[in-house]
């Protein structure tokens, strides 16, 4: 049953123009000034956050993007500013993406910010999506089979880091630490300092494909999955509940998952896709030609393979798909019941900030929701 409530922002700047119609997102260049909105924002929602009793601000990774849609250059700095903000919020990073950055450096900066806010950062990892990125930072993405290699041994060093005292490690990309002199004596094993406070460490994936399914059950991740239309959503639950059963992990279904969807709440369901819209059609202008259209067909086909639609999706699309819920508390309560229904250990729900919302409506948003919704359910 859910009892805590997250929030996700990609960290998207006060976009204007925004819509189909709308600015084109390959057109959009912003100002430093407007693109540094983004810190502002999370700090305002994160207050409003903290103050109505939500558990958990999930925050995005992402570099060089001028569109102003993803401006959050380093989830783990802003984590411990946002922590001196708040009082009890815990801050998500959804995703640091290993690939770009070096393990004992993610390891190092995660331990002390676990340390010095008592546990309110919560580490996310992924593998990354933009080629501007990745490659930019000297690691591969093109080359699919290659980022996950360098991504599955850079995860085991970083765990490394937190679960051992002292290790070395001699990988493919990876040798720690060097066989040098040091001190008068041979450099065999290095300790890093600090480790986390709180271990083992609470670690999220985004659920990606199969493969990446067996290594989180493996490992003993949890998993985080938004925006999926009802159909695939229902597949990624079984497939992660599965997986983790073969690997002795007794969940039970939607346990150690964190499921998102998109909110609207209004007098009524058209005059929630009205007000809705131009900020979900937004999102999709940015995200879709990523992949990030998580529907399937009448036949189940995913949406982007062939037969299927491959197009943005309407928010209509995504109501019918329930990975949108549009109009009245009571209406949305009973959308959000009807997943629940399914997933006895589902407790972990998230409201997506559609890009185009400004931070005010979306925090009038959570207000409502806090106030009305999320009442309804079991949070003891």
């Amino acid at each position: 049953m859910i009892k805590r409530f997250h929030a996700l922002y990609v960290g998207q700047i006060n976009l204007d123009n925004i819509g189909l119609g709308g600015t084109p997102a390959n057109e959009r260049r912003y100002s430093n000034d407007r693109l540094s909105e983004a810190f502002w924002a999370a700090r305002d929602v994160a207050r409003v956050m903290d103050e109505l009793g939500y558990y958990c601000l999930w925050t995005a990774e992402h570099h060089f993007q001028h569109e102003g849609y993803e401006c959050l250059p380093n989830l783990i700095q802003l984590g411990l500013w946002l922590a001196t903000q708040t009082k009890r919020l815990k801050f998500g990073c959804g995703f640091n993406i290993l690939p770009m950055w070096h393990p004992i450096r993610l390891a190092e900066d995660y331990a002390m910010a676990d340390i010095v806010t008592d546990g309110r950062v919560v580490l996310g990892v992924g593998r990354g999506y933009h080629t501007r990125e990745v490659e930019t930072f000297g690691a591969p993405l093109l080359d699919a089979e290659a980022n996950r290699a360098i991504f599955e041994e850079e995860l085991e060093l970083l765990l490394k880091c937190f679960n051992e005292e002292s290790f070395r490690f001699d990988g493919k990309y990876f040798t720690c630490p060097p066989r040098v002199p040091y001190r008068g004596y041979q450099l065999e094993e290095i300790t890093c300092v600090p480790r986390p406070k709180h271990l083992p460490v609470e670690l999220w994936m985004p659920i990606a494909s199969g493969r990446t399914i067996d290594l989180m059950a493996r490992k003993g991740f949890k998993a985080m999955v938004t925006l999926n239309g009802e159909k695939i959503l229902d597949d990624v639950v079984r497939g992660f509940h599965d997986a983790c059963h073969k690997h002795g992990r007794e969940v039970q279904l939607g346990q150690d998952m964190c499921w998102g969807a998109g909110v609207y709440l209004a007098d009524t369901q058209e005059e929630a896709i009205r007000r809705a819209e131009p900020a979900h059609d937004e999102r999709y202008k940015w995200f879709a030609p990523f992949g990030f259209v998580r529907y399937a067909d009448e036949q189940g086909r995913t949406w982007g393979t062939p037969g299927a639609p491959a197009r943005i999706p309407s928010l209509r699309e995504g109501v019918q798909q329930k990975a949108w819920f549009c109009g009245p508390p009571s209406e949305v309560i009973a959308g959000i019941k009807s997943i629940e229904a399914k997933y006895p250990g589902l407790e972990d729900f998230m409201v997506h900030w559609a890009e185009g919302l400004s931070p005010a409506e979306f925090s009038e948003q959570l207000r409502w929701f806090a106030r009305e919704v999320m009442p309804a359910f079991n949070r003891s």
